[in-house]
């Protein structure tokens, strides 16, 4: 994955959530976008994922603009994978057709194939027993699987993860980061949020800390844990990692 972010800027009213954001990006399988609640994270996984657009700036994936036209972006976004802070699973849906439905209305797979690929996705994450269960009867670590199966059963370019263990106890967070280290091994592209640090640091290969909208510090890793350079990035360290 190759990446080029230009003095990207978006506001929402008078909060400026990208402030002249710039990132440069040879190479990496997964980039973990870490710090503080409200510093922009969120909105640069959106941007990058062609899910907002930006007021103003420049976002290459891949050696490709990303094209601000509503047709181009509809195309961008099918090519990707997405999972949010909520499960966002259809309450009435079944596991199965929760997987189904957007790989026949949005990828455009006829129903036989789309059945075949979501049983598929299913099997891969271990949930196929749970295929006919509505969401209402699975439990945390189990929906927040059916959406990582959902976001990759049509083998997206990239998989955009935001907070993706936010609303999980301890048991299911490590659950569900066990998956996603285990895509990232199998070669899935991966850019995503997340305040576990140890996750970060086991998981990535280039760590962004994001804060007041603009990119403080980008690292490998051990690099970033070990030894920030910016002085908001040791000033957050010095307090999550604490305990």
């Amino acid at each position: 994955m190759k990446l080029e972010v230009t003095d990207l800027t978006k506001r929402y009213g008078k909060t400026i959530a990208a402030d002249g954001l710039n990132l440069s990006l040879e190479s990496a399988r997964v980039l973990v976008l870490i710090g503080p609640s409200g510093g922009g994270k969120s909105t640069l996984l959106r941007l990058l994922g062609g899910l907002e657009t930006a007021d103003s700036g420049r976002i290459v994936m891949n050696g490709f603009p990303l094209d601000p036209q509503e047709d181009a972006l509809q195309a961008y976004r099918r090519r990707n994978g997405f999972l949010f802070q909520q499960f966002n699973l259809f309450p009435h849906l079944t596991a199965l057709r929760n997987i189904v439905l957007p790989l026949e209305k949005v990828h455009g797979h006829p129903p036989a194939q789309a059945l075949a690929m979501a049983e598929q996705a299913l099997a891969r994450f271990s949930l196929l027993d749970h295929a006919a269960k509505l969401p209402s009867q699975l439990s945390g670590g189990q929906q927040q699987r059916v959406g990582i199966a959902r976001a990759v059963a049509h083998q997206p370019d990239v998989l955009f993860l935001d907070e993706p263990t936010s609303a999980l106890d301890p048991e299911m967070t490590a659950e569900v980061l066990g998956l996603i280290e285990k895509l990232a091994a199998a070669g899935q592209d991966i850019i995503l949020s997340t305040h576990e640090m140890g996750f970060a640091r086991a998981v990535a290969n280039q760590v962004a800390f994001v804060s007041a909208g603009k990119i403080e510090e980008l690292a490998v890793p051990e690099l970033l844990f070990t030894a920030p350079k910016s002085p908001l990035c040791q000033k957050f360290f010095s307090r999550v990692m604490r305990y």
